[in-house]
């Protein structure tokens, strides 16, 4: 079955009011808890499929006419959340709201109980988002406060490294560039090493590791790579919000690839796309730790109940909550969060 291109009626959206972000951070508490459940217990699908049931369950429960279009993969796939999924209590009169999500960022790093796993999602008006295929995009990103156009996807590792220390005023050796570590990045790797900046290798959690360009104690200068072109438009919707520069270029490894990216509208296969290009608008961008990271703190559960700790961004004000919340099991059903564990 092909990707169905979300489709929408020429009827104006309904603004999205600020309370969305409250809103948002409740459905990635809710999916962190169900999935952290399953942290280091070495099943992945399980985890993940956690995340999924509690982040459908609870935006079922938002007053919205929603549209999944950043998800986990095809309708055939189901149960994850796909793309063109409608979701929401109020189609047809709620706002009418794109929806990029991650159930569970770094499904590895939770099944083995590693740092950085996170329960992710973004919310835009009608068009807010690049429709991005389940693809792979190359990228690069770095902080807020620097020139315009500092770093380019087209310019070599050194010639990025180089031109990023002159606008912070720092030798190349005092940069730190957060890579993923695949065989893929062999050369990348090895260029950067050969340019004398320092390398953060991570295992999954890409979305948090371009989050990190714009965050000052994570001590992240930029961001390379080719990762998941989905957490690419996710990263890109929080960089919208905290600041920052991106671009990424979608990476084909088939024509069975190109053709779903056709049918989602996207002609051009060589385009370098920009921040602005990937989310824009008045987007909002929600996440919650699942297990500790440079970010955020992992779910920490106690008998009868747990803590979360959340970010939450809107692009429209530039503000930045962190959120640390305590739920009561007790008077909010356990069931509402376990996953199918318990």
């Amino acid at each position: 079955m092909s990707i169905p291109s979300p489709q929408r009626s020429a009827e104006p959206s309904l603004p999205m009011d600020r309370n969305f972000a409250l809103e948002a951070v409740r459905v990635t508490e809710a999916a962190a808890m169900a999935c952290a459940v399953w942290m280091g217990r070495g099943d992945e699908k399980a985890a993940d499929q956690a995340a999924v049931n509690a982040m459908r369950e609870a935006l079922n429960a938002l007053a919205i006419d929603g549209t999944v279009v950043i998800g986990e993969g095809e309708r055939d796939k189901a149960p994850m959340l796909y793309i063109g999924e409608k979701v929401g209590s109020a189609p047809g009169s709620g706002a009418r709201i794109d929806i990029a999500l991650d159930p569970l960022e770094g499904t590895t790093i939770c099944a083995h109980g590693g740092p950085n796993a996170l329960a992710v999602i973004a919310m835009a008006e009608s068009g807010g988002f690049l429709h991005a295929p389940d693809v792979y995009m190359e990228k690069i990103a770095v902080g807020g406060g620097l020139p315009e156009g500092v770093v380019d996807l087209d310019a070599s590792p050194a010639q990025n490294l180089k031109a990023l220390a002159k606008a912070k005023k720092v030798d190349v050796a005092d940069l730190v560039v957060c890579i993923l570590n695949r065989p893929r990045h062999e050369k990348l790797i090895a260029a950067v090493r050969e340019s004398g900046a320092r390398i953060q290798l991570i295992g999954d959690g890409d979305v948090a590791g371009v989050i990190a360009t714009s965050r000052p104690e994570a001590g992240v200068d930029m961001y390379m790579g080719i990762g998941g072109a989905p957490e690419g438009v996710l990263a890109a919707a929080a960089l919208q919000c905290i600041g920052g520069q991106m671009q990424g270029r979608l990476v084909f490894s088939e024509d069975a690839e190109r053709e779903r990216a056709k049918r989602m509208g996207i002609t051009d296969f060589s385009r370098k796309y920009m921040l602005s290009d990937l989310a824009k608008g008045d987007v909002m961008f929600a996440a919650t730790g699942v297990t500790d990271g440079n970010m955020l703190k992992g779910v920490r559960r106690f008998p009868g109940g747990a803590t979360t700790h959340s970010i939450i961004m809107r692009a429209k004000t530039g503000t930045v909550r962190l959120v640390e919340a305590t739920h009561n099991f007790t008077r909010k059903p356990w069931k509402d969060f376990d996953g199918g564990a318990k």
